[in-house]
C-alpha cells in the first residue's frame, strides 16, 4: 500500500501525536508499505528548512506553512495540492479540529480513496485563550462535522471518545476503538543504567514526571506536592523531564531552593527515556486532562507504579490498587499520601510493578500497527 500520514508535526518537533504517527510509519515500512508523512514546516520552536527527507524508510514532506494561530494550531492549506499529486491508497489523518483533517477528507473524497481519521482526544477547550475557543467551536461544530462525512473509519484511542465523536457528527458504524502502543525497548533491562550518576541523583528514590511541561499536565501540582513530602523525608529525589510548554518557569522556581528536584529539560531517545524510566519508582501523572498518555504505557512497559489524575481516558486503562493509585487534579494531599504509600510498601510496590508489566504487552505497537494496517485493507477492500 501506498499511504500518507497527516499530522501538524513531526521530527524534530516532540508530542504524543509526532510519537504515534512515527511508530505507525515506521512499523508500515518494515511491513513492506511505501509511507509518506505529510506534516507542516514548523516544530513548535522554528521553521524547518528541510523540507524533503527520508528518515528509516519513511518518506517526509513539509509543507510551507502560513501562520499559526498557536503552536499546537498551525495553518498550511499547501497540504491539499501536495496530496492530490501523489497516486495513494490511503489517507490517515490525525488530530481532530485542525484545518489538515478537512483537508485530508477532502483529497481523499476527490481521489475516491478512503480516509482514515484519529483523533487523539481533543476534545475539551480549558487552558485555551479565547480566539482558540471560539476557534475550536466553529470548527467542531462547522468544518470538522462536514470532514467527517467524509471519513470512512475514525480511531478513537479510548472508549471516552466515543460519545464526543457522536456528538460531532461521527456514526457507530464509523468509529472503532484501537489505543496507543509502547515501544518493546521499554520491557528490556538497560545495562550499566548510568541516568542517576549522570544527574547526580543520590536519593534512594526517585519520583518522576515525564512529559510535556504544559499547564494541562500539572508538573507544578507534583513539585507543590514533593516540596510538602521532602519536609519530612530526605530519601526521595524528584525529577522533571520535558520540553517547557509554559510551566517549566513555575516548576524551576518552586524547586529552586531543594537539592532532591531536578528539572532536566527534554529527553531524546528511546534508548534513554528507558534508561531514566527504569531509574524511577514511581511514575506521577497529575494532569488536569489527558487523552490516553503514551507515558501511561511506557511506565507500564517500565514496572513503574503510576500515581494520576483519573482523567478522560485514563481510568479506562489503569485501575486502582492494581496498576498504581489515582489523585484529583489540584489534591495535593491525596499526591502526597499516595506517593508515600507505595515508597513505603515494597510488597506493594513490586506486585503493582508486576501486573503492569503484564498489562503493558498487550500495548505492544507492533500489535497496534498490525490493527491499524488491517483497518486499511478492509476500508480499501470495501471502498
Amino acid at each position: 500500500m501506498k499511504i500518507a500520514h497527516i499530522s501538524t508535526f513531526y521530527t524534530p518537533a516532540i508530542g504524543g501525536v509526532k510519537q504515534v504517527v512515527e511508530e505507525l510509519s515506521e512499523r508500515q515500512v518494515k511491513q513492506g508499505h511505501e509511507v509518506h508523512i505529510y506534516s507542516s514546516d514548523w516544530d513548535k520552536n522554528q521553521k524547518i528548512k528541510i523540507k524533503e527527507e527520508t528518515i528509516r524508510g519513511v518518506k517526509i514532506h513539509r509543507c510551507k506553512h502560513l501562520f499559526r494561530l498557536a503552536n499546537f494550531a498551525v495553518i498550511w492549506p499547501s497540504l491539499l495540492p501536495r496530496l492530490l499529486e501523489k497516486n495513494l491508497d490511503i489517507i490517515h489523518s490525525h488530530g481532530f479540529g485542525h484545518l489538515h483533517f478537512i483537508l485530508a477528507a477532502l483529497a481523499a473524497k476527490i481521489k475516491k480513496i478512503p480516509h482514515i481519521h484519529t483523533t487523539h482526544c481533543p476534545w475539551t477547550s480549558e487552558f485555551r485563550s479565547l480566539p482558540g475557543r471560539i476557534g475550536i467551536l466553529i470548527s467542531y461544530n462547522i468544518f470538522s462535522r462536514l470532514a467527517l462525512k467524509y471519513t470512512t473509519k475514525v480511531i478513537a484511542i479510548t472508549p471516552w471518545e466515543l460519545g464526543f465523536i457522536k456528538k460531532f457528527g461521527g456514526k457507530e458504524n464509523q468509529i472503532i476503538v484501537i489505543p496507543n502502543g509502547t515501544d518493546k525497548i521499554l520491557f528490556q533491562k538497560i545495562k550499566n543504567n548510568q541516568f542517576r550518576k549522570k544527574h547526580k541523583i543520590k536519593q534512594k528514590y526517585l519520583v518522576l514526571f515525564f512529559g510535556r511541561l504544559n499547564p494541562t499536565k500539572g508538573p507544578e501540582k507534583l513539585a507543590q506536592a514533593a516540596i510538602n513530602i521532602s519536609k519530612k523525608r530526605k530519601d526521595i529525589a524528584f525529577v522533571w523531564v520535558g520540553p517547557d510548554e509554559g510551566k517549566a518557569q513555575e516548576v524551576e522556581k518552586l524547586i529552586k531552593n531543594h537539592k532532591n528536584m531536578k528539572y532536566l529539560g527534554p529527553l531524546r531517545g528511546k534508548e534513554k527515556i528507558a534508561e531514566m524510566y527504569q531509574s524511577a519508582d514511581v511514575y506521577v501523572l497529575p494532569s488536569y486532562r489527558e487523552g490516553l498518555p503514551l507515558t501511561l504505557f511506557e511506565a507500564m512497559a517500565s514496572g513503574l507504579p503510576i500515581i494520576a489524575s483519573p482523567v478522560n481516558g485514563v481510568p479506562f486503562e489503569i485501575s486502582q490498587p492494581e496498576n498504581g493509585f489515582f489523585a484529583n487534579y489540584g489534591d495535593i494531599k491525596t499526591l502526597e499520601e499516595n506517593i508515600l504509600k507505595i515508597l513505603d510498601n515494597p510488597k506493594l510496590a513490586k506486585k503493582i510493578s508486576q501486573n503492569n508489566l503484564k498489562k503493558a504487552r498487550q500495548y505492544d505497537w507492533d500489535i497496534i500497527t498490525k490493527r491499524t494496517t488491517d483497518l486499511y485493507k478492509q476500508c480499501i477492500k470495501n471502498s
